[in-house]
């Protein structure tokens, strides 16, 4: 985080990255002083609501973040700065996109929690795009030149007003992780599956934090009273507090629901109660057993829509096909009971030492029974593509040095994570071929 006083100074000068948080309420014309290096530029969590007309002038500019700012338009200004392909206007107020607003060479577009019911015709010229974050407005309908996105994805779509998924939307060549519960057509007001027990969170004392996502907070806790009909749960537990009404994945009764529905499966962490306390939902699992790690990290800036993984990381051809295998059985046991994940990557998945699969956070989850059958077996083959990038993933940590990067299986599973990437979604496996072909290994 840099300050005011050291932009006024100049002391900042030649930097390539700028965050300054002040309750900033226009725009600091001194960073204009920075514009033969600055490449990133944070503004995010001040009073902002618009841009120079001169904005352009960060000839250097790659990537622009303004959240939790007052903006109630995009700036039209952004689609001349002739370097910027990554934007972030997250929860605004944002209602209107002029046309040409966005530059085209736009790859990741961050617009979750705005007000926005339309987007313009011109998000068909943004063809590089390959990362569109559109949770939590009121869209009612999507533009059909976005059938020209073919770059496409990650697309988040959950919490707005849409009637229905487009059909051209699951046909795009490259879209893997997509999320829409939450509009009208997949959204449930209050969860209502007693697959598991209703749980007071009177009954529970939460400690340690274990983990934090986009939609809750995860706790360790143990029982303060355990009712008699709950006597056989574990006396430790995990506890999910999802936050609020509505979060950059959607809305916490929807995530409930998709879990709730997709029921038990060896590789998915165990829920074993909910929680409905006054506005407060929860979810109670099984704790993960010691042991357990992330097979990997969330992407980053450069990769965009691709995890990364800590340096050195490199796993054996029979452990990753091990780790396919769980997870398309995983997935087809979802796909049956006609829910989608919408995050299958590797910081979504735990391994134990001997690459056991857990697999959980649902936050991106979708109910897909009022799909038709035809638009049900297009998500399944998107989701078949996740599970081909995770493998690419995994097989691109094996480098030429390494003797099974020569082996006759590398080559097979190589062949196989192209076969699930293919552009052709018909021509991808399902989950029960892929299965098979990974068994045969």
């Amino acid at each position: 985080m840099h300050t005011l006083k050291q932009l006024n100074s100049g002391e900042l000068q030649g930097i390539t990255r700028l965050q300054i948080a002040a309750e900033l309420t226009e725009f600091p014309r001194a960073i204009f002083s920075l514009a033969d290096s600055l490449e990133i530029l944070d503004l995010s969590d001040n009073q902002l609501s618009s841009l120079p007309d001169d904005f352009d002038q960060l000839s250097q500019l790659r990537i622009l973040f303004l959240s939790q700012n007052k903006f109630t338009e995009l700036p039209a200004i952004l689609g001349k700065c002739p370097k910027l392909e990554m934007i972030g206007f997250k929860a605004n107020q944002i209602s209107y996109i002029a046309e040409d607003a966005l530059p085209e060479h736009t790859r990741w577009l961050i617009l979750t929690d705005n007000q926005l019911s339309h987007l313009p015709a011109s998000f068909g010229r943004l063809t590089q795009l390959k990362k569109l974050a559109l949770a939590g407005n009121q869209l009612v309908d999507l533009p059909e030149s976005m059938t020209n996105c073919q770059a496409l994805e990650l697309v988040r779509l959950s919490a707005n007003q849409l009637s229905h998924i487009p059909d051209w939307l699951l046909a795009l060549p490259k879209l893997s992780w997509l999320a829409f519960a939450g509009n009208p057509f997949s959204h449930v007001e209050e969860c209502l599956n007693d697959i598991v027990p209703m749980i007071h969170l009177d009954n529970l004392n939460l400690s340690e934090q274990l983990g934090q996502g986009a939609s809750g907070i995860i706790y360790k806790a143990h029982w303060l009273d355990k009712p008699k009909s709950q006597q056989h749960l574990p006396d430790e537990v995990a506890v999910k507090i999802f936050k609020g009404a509505i979060t950059s994945d959607g809305y916490p009764a929807d995530e409930l629901d998709c879990c709730l529905t997709t029921g038990e499966h060896q590789n998915l962490i165990p829920a074993i109660g909910q929680i409905h306390h006054d506005e407060t939902l929860g979810l109670v699992m099984s704790l993960i057993p010691k042991g357990y790690q992330n097979l990997g990290l969330p992407p980053s800036l450069a990769t965009c829509t691709r995890d990364t993984f800590t340096s050195g990381t490199l796993f054996s051809l029979d452990a990753i096909t091990h780790i396919a295998k769980q997870m398309a059985d995983t997935l087809k046991h979802m796909h049956q009971q006609r829910v989608s994940h919408g995050d299958i990557y590797a910081h979504n998945i735990m391994i134990d030492e001997t690459f056991k699969v857990l697999f959980g956070d649902f936050g991106a989850a979708s109910n897909l029974i009022n799909l038709s059958g035809t638009q049900r077996a297009k998500m399944h083959r998107i989701e078949v593509r996740a599970i081909g990038c995770l493998l690419d993933d995994l097989l691109g940590l094996i480098q030429p040095e390494y003797p099974e990067y020569h082996s006759d299986k590398y080559h097979k599973l190589t062949e196989l994570a192209f076969e699930c990437m293919q552009d052709n979604l018909e021509s991808r496996p399902d989950f029960s071929q892929l299965l098979e072909q990974l068994t045969r290994l």
